[in-house]
């Protein structure tokens, strides 16, 4: 009997420590997968930020008939990647090239098409928009359409009086931008008037031209699109009205790109990089409307 006693405690015990190990294994197995899952999540969450975080600050450079586009793009930008900050400069087409090709800016802007020489450089153009450059008179101004060639001999100075193309008698003061400007280049290369043009005076913005035109009823000039507005008259050229859909169609004869600027060969930080995908994209259209251009057909 005392055999049997002794023998049933010692099978008690033994099968308590085998319990109490086995329990012990189990709970260490779970605090070590635990802690591993708490690792990994962590490493994810530390890869996806720095995956989808962008910052810094993207400088632009150029064309002042680009500012309302540069200005809806970056706010619009801004709002998905707000820890980088875009900033612009209107310095002109021709500084905003320099700009690009220096690396004094990260996106250089112009509203022109790229000279022969800048692209010798390494100057690489994306476009961004389209514009047409409306040929703006007074509203008093009784003449409504002109042909290119008309155009071209009212910049040169052959053509000096309005009673000539179905206008009053009144000598025509011819005004335009500086030599430089985006505007002016596209302008003079479109009409074939470069280096031949005859202006009364030249002026360093697009505001300026408009607002000079509008104060004097013989006077012509040119301006964007997008600047036109109750102020002036903007003539059909050639029969064409300059509006978004004869410059998209290109039925509009005297228009021009918008472009971003950079030299061929140099890496753009990751901001200025996706600020420029951005900004090319099919997706920007209606923002591109809202600036007063014109979207490129993709």
């Amino acid at each position: 009997m005392k055999k049997l006693t002794c023998l049933g405690l010692t099978i008690a015990m033994a099968l308590t420590l085998l319990a109490g190990c086995g329990g012990n294994t189990t709970s260490e197995s779970t605090g070590s997968n635990a802690g591993t899952s708490t690792n990994q999540s962590a490493s994810t969450s530390e890869n996806n930020s720095a995956e989808t975080t962008l910052s810094g600050v993207v400088n632009t450079n150029g064309s002042t008939s680009m500012e309302s586009v540069i200005k809806i793009l970056s706010e619009a930008f801004s709002q998905e990647n707000p820890e980088v900050e875009v900033k612009y400069s209107g310095s002109g087409s021709g500084a905003g090239v320099t700009s690009a090709i220096e690396g004094t800016a990260d996106l250089g802007l112009a509203s022109r098409e790229l000279k022969a020489e800048e692209e010798e450089q390494g100057a690489v153009a994306h476009v961004v928009a389209l514009d047409g450059v409306a040929v703006v008179v007074n509203p008093e101004n009784a003449v409504e359409d002109l042909t290119v060639e008309q155009i071209a001999k009212i910049f040169t100075g052959e053509i000096t009086n309005w009673k000539d193309l179905g206008g009053a008698d009144a000598e025509i003061a011819v005004y335009g931008r500086e030599a430089g400007s985006g505007t002016r280049g596209a302008f003079e290369e479109i009409v074939g008037v470069v280096d031949g043009c005859k202006y009364l005076n030249e002026y360093s913005s697009t505001g300026d031209v408009i607002g000079n035109v509008a104060s004097n009823p013989n006077a012509i000039g040119y301006a964007s699109l997008s600047a036109v507005g109750d102020t002036v008259k903007a003539v059909k050229v050639g029969g064409v009205e300059c509006s978004e859909a004869t410059v998209q169609d290109g039925t509009y004869a005297i228009q021009r790109p918008f472009i971003m600027i950079t030299k061929d060969g140099t890496q753009l930080s990751e901001a200025a990089q996706a600020f420029l995908d951005f900004a090319t994209s099919e997706a920007v259209g209606d923002l591109i409307k809202q600036a007063g251009a014109v979207p490129p057909v993709k």
